[in-house]
């Protein structure tokens, strides 16, 4: 079983990453904003922060895909993502918009391991390895999606389709709520997607 030092260490990096970025969040940051020993650094990530960073990223990702499970099993496709948009919502105003995805952060920047770093080149092998478990992240998500909308009769195909519209229409809308310092799109975002669920429901 994880240490608490460990969980705490995972859980303050995936805070950072979403606030920050990766490589803006260093193991020095992580030390600090938990309040955990230095000395435990290589002791629970012997690879360093790439191992940090993808335990981080697997978190994040778990903490999305378990309540919006629970909520699209409990109150269907469309209530339930409307109960997990709030959530977001709650996110967004809690950190008074600094907090976003750290999977989103995985998926759009180049890694850089200080460790690893030559003459100013990125870490292609860690990068790979990144995006590969943030691909499975927004794979996993959709996935729950597809599932909520199949059980109310989508076919496969087009509950495909409007998974990924979901999962690309919110990490969009988060990364627009951060920079507008308001909630109006993804308010805006929620009633659009429910109207197109909707429809296809109908049918």
């Amino acid at each position: 079983m994880p240490s608490d030092t460990r969980a705490k260490m995972v859980a303050g990096a995936a805070d950072l990453m979403s606030r920050r970025g990766v490589n803006a969040t260093s193991m020095r940051d992580v030390v600090r904003h938990t309040g955990t020993p230095r000395g435990s650094i290589g002791h629970h990530f012997p690879r360093g922060k790439q191992q940090l960073i993808e335990d981080a990223l697997v978190f994040a990702g778990r903490q999305v895909s378990g309540p919006l499970r629970h909520l699209t099993q409990e109150h269907g496709a469309i209530s339930g993502l409307r109960a997990f948009i709030a959530l977001w919502r709650q996110t967004l105003e809690r950190s008074k918009f600094q907090a976003g995805c750290p999977v989103l952060a995985v998926a759009v920047e180049q890694y850089v391991n200080d460790a690893t770093e030559k003459d100013g080149e990125p870490d292609e092998a860690a990068q790979k390895r990144l995006l590969d478990l943030a691909e499975g992240v927004f794979a996993d998500w959709q996935a729950i999606m597809i599932a909520a909308m199949r059980r109310e009769g989508v076919a496969a195909a087009r509950a495909r389709r409007l998974a990924a519209l979901v999962v690309a229409s919110l990490e969009g809308t988060v990364a627009m709520c951060r920079a507008a310092r308001s909630i109006q799109a993804l308010e805006d975002v929620r009633l659009e997607l429910e109207l197109v669920l909707s429809g296809a429901l109908a049918k």
